[in-house]
């Protein structure tokens, strides 16, 4: 199980903003077009790949086991087996390591894994009361009996479920995402204005990220019009602190801090990385780019999920006997701008890495120059399955750039988990 597992190649597509109607591409649209492109430029086969994974928090009905459908797409043949994970907003880096671990394991020497979202697909559900409704209905067979249940019809009944919110709202707990960083902007007095400012750098860095070149990973797309989308479309020269200020809250209409200018956006899009082990890359004769040098999981409160990241890296960095700034970069996926911040107070907290990590002392200050270098999902969006895998393929492209040698992708995790990945540059 100690094998190196070695990354070849990744890419991904442009993350395009939900615009309150159905985007132009389903989630096995985004997978296919990224990871065909991806995959005619390797030195094997598509049908080489010993197995492809892909992490999809909400396929359509018509995607059922995405992974194989996707698979099949893209030419992969028959005999190559492709599965679905889900693990809420790690589905991607899930997949990652469900490869990892097969590769170890000796199961599998060539994967393609990655994910996929395209949540302004969500659907629109009927409630429950019209449902009931509409078994009474099917269930009448006389005029009498169809008078009588029109009777009983209420306009009300036709009011939609918005289905992204109800995967959006933890069932234990009962809140929804920006109400747990709602939670942790209390209990680390996080400011609004902090959340704001961290979100104004966060589109500051994607836009100087994009003007200088450094979203290379990215695979345009053409819709059936002919229309290309070659880059992420959710960034705005105009989000200011100061503008993002005149937002109201939207979770905590009366008290609340947390708005849909400082929090991540519901986006479109797909990320994938073809990992090897030593025999795949002697066999094909395949250049690495960087590998895979340890994984973490790790479970806390659900209304507290934000701090996912903390206790998943926190146990990688004890493991490899690194500080927080051993590292050349970090990656923190922005699915709140409190959710990152309150990270960053927790590792800097005593009684925090005391009472819930068990360690002897506070972690230290994270150097924020390291922290999401070219911007992060406040200001590109998070399309849940795929972030897991964007974080880590593009935290590798950030150290190759930067002359960098490690870092580590953290992600938080509806339902009160973390995950995260230490990845090694060559």
């Amino acid at each position: 199980m100690n094998q190196p597992v070695y990354i070849i190649d990744g890419a991904r597509t442009p993350f395009l903003k939900s615009r309150n109607t159905p985007g132009p591409f389903a989630a096995s649209d985004l997978a296919t077009a990224a990871g065909s492109a991806l995959l005619s430029r390797q030195r094997f086969a598509p049908d080489q790949l010993d197995e492809v994974i892909l992490g999809c928090a909400s396929p359509s009905p018509d995607e059922v086991n995405i992974g194989r459908v996707v698979a099949l797409r893209m030419g992969c043949g028959l005999k190559v087996p492709g599965w679905t994970v889900m693990r809420n907003c790690a589905s991607g880096m899930q997949a990652l390591d469900s490869a990892l671990v097969n590769i170890q394991a000796g199961r599998s020497d060539l994967v393609l894994a990655g994910g996929s979202d395209a949540l302004s697909r969500a659907p629109l559900l009927l409630s429950d009361a019209m449902v009931r409704w509409l078994s009474g209905w099917y269930a009448t067979k006389t005029a009498g009996q169809k008078v009588a249940a029109l009777r009983q019809f209420k306009l009300g009944y036709l009011a939609p479920v918005i289905g992204i919110m109800k995967g959006l709202t933890d069932p234990i707990v009962g809140q929804l995402m920006g109400q747990t960083a709602e939670n942790l902007a209390w209990k680390f007095g996080i400011s609004r204005e902090e959340m704001d400012e961290f979100s104004a750098r966060s589109h500051q860095r994607v836009i100087a990220a994009q003007a200088a070149g450094h979203f290379d990973e990215i695979i345009p797309l053409i819709d059936r019009d002919g229309k290309v989308y070659a880059q992420d479309d959710g960034m705005r020269a105009d989000s200011t602190a100061a503008n993002l200020a005149k937002l109201r809250p939207f979770f905590d209409k009366r008290y609340g801090k947390v708005t849909a200018g400082n929090s991540s956006q519901i986006t479109d899009g797909a990320a994938w990385l073809i990992l090897a082990s030593e025999a795949a890359v002697d066999k094909h004769g395949l250049e690495p780019i960087g590998k895979i040098a340890d994984s973490q999981w790790a479970g806390l409160a659900p209304d507290q999920m934000g701090l996912g990241p903390v206790h998943a890296a926190s146990p990688i960095l004890q493991r490899h006997g690194l500080a927080l700034n051993d590292l050349d970069a970090w990656e923190i996926n922005e699915a709140f701008a409190a959710q990152v911040i309150a990270c960053l107070r927790a590792w800097d907290d005593e009684d925090y890495c005391r009472n819930e990590l068990g360690l002897d002392a506070a972690m230290g200050v994270l150097d924020e120059s390291r922290l999401n270098i070219d911007g992060g999902a406040v200001a590109q969006g998070h399309p849940v399955g795929a972030s897991g895998a964007r974080i880590v393929l593009h935290l590798l492209n950030v150290l190759r750039r930067n002359g960098g040698k490690r870092g580590i992708a953290s992600i938080c995790i509806g339902g009160g988990q973390g995950g995260a990945m230490l990845v090694e540059a060559l």
